[in-house]
């Protein structure tokens, strides 16, 4: 008898999952699960529901210090080991999920925001893949909408800008792809949001600038948005580099840029009463005015 037929006779059938198994040497399954939480831009009421259960669900808890609001650990559990991830390296953490996949622990891991933004998430997703760990994802309020939110401003004005760009100024400790650079994006002349740039004051000014912004375009810069620290200063393109500077402002500052910061006037088809959806009917007379209007007639 071949050595292959002898192979293929001590192995057992697939389980239900699907998953092969040899005679004596069953896999165990994958254990662990590393809850990525969002815990937006920094105050500890802006968690969300699913966020706080992850957090108190947690036998280890790895929070950003350093962008995170202490009050978020309120939600962690009796005992739960605490660790600040300002004083570890990527691998210092992924020691931590080797751990939980060795101990089946249930690990939080708080990021500022949302984790989809600037987060170094998908780094650690990977490892957390490659060690059979579970991951789950819990979003988070982002600073950009943060910051609309205090400034009282909607980003996405009728007839103004309908698109918001969410980018960074280049020439820091991560590059910038390609056509990714802020003077390209802001040839779009709609709403920006940019992060981490506040460093590069004049740079930016010079991007926005060169990108087609007028002067006299609207800027809102927030400093430490949400937190009791929080500063919130409105200027224009064209003052924007003398505003940073003047507040001494180089870290945990976003802008948000563009017509939309100011523009008032204009009204959303929504709720008009000429335009109908699946749970309302269009007045035939507003119809009709609302069909003159896109027509130009």
């Amino acid at each position: 008898m071949s050595e292959a037929v002898d192979a293929a006779e001590e192995v057992e059938p697939a389980d239900a999952a699907g998953t092969v198994h040899a005679t004596g040497t069953a896999e165990a399954p994958a254990r662990g699960r590393v809850t990525f939480v969002g815990a937006g831009p920094g105050a500890a009421d802006l968690l969300t529901f699913r966020a706080a259960r992850a957090i108190a669900d947690a036998d280890v808890v790895i929070w950003a210090a350093s962008l995170v609001q202490a009050e978020v650990l309120e939600h962690a559990r009796e005992g739960a080991e605490i660790l600040d991830s300002a004083q570890m390296s990527l691998e210092q953490v992924v020691a931590v999920y080797e751990r939980a996949a060795v101990e089946g622990l249930k690990v939080a891991r708080i990021h500022s925001g949302d984790p989809s933004l600037w987060g170094g998430t998908q780094e650690q997703i990977d490892q957390c893949a490659a060690l059979g760990v579970a991951v789950e994802i819990v979003p988070g309020v982002s600073s950009f909408s943060a910051v609309a939110a205090i400034a009282r401003r909607e980003l996405t004005i009728p007839e103004v800008a309908q698109s918001v760009v969410l980018t960074r100024l280049g020439g820091g400790k991560t590059p910038m792809p390609p056509g990714e650079e802020v003077r390209e994006f802001a040839r779009h002349g709609t709403t920006m949001a940019v992060f981490l740039s506040a460093a590069r004051s004049g740079q930016l000014t010079q991007e926005l600038l060169e990108g087609g912004y007028p002067t006299s375009t609207p800027v809102v810069i927030a400093y430490q948005a949400t937190w009791p620290e929080e500063l919130v200063l409105r200027c224009t393109v064209g003052t924007l580099e003398e505003t940073v500077k003047e507040h001494k402002l180089w870290k945990h500052t976003l802008f948000l840029v563009g017509p939309a910061l100011s523009a008032s006037g204009t009204r959303s088809h929504l709720y008009h009463p000429g335009h109908f959806h699946g749970y309302r009917k269009a007045d035939k007379a507003a119809r009709a005015e609302l069909r003159a209007q896109r027509s130009g007639s």
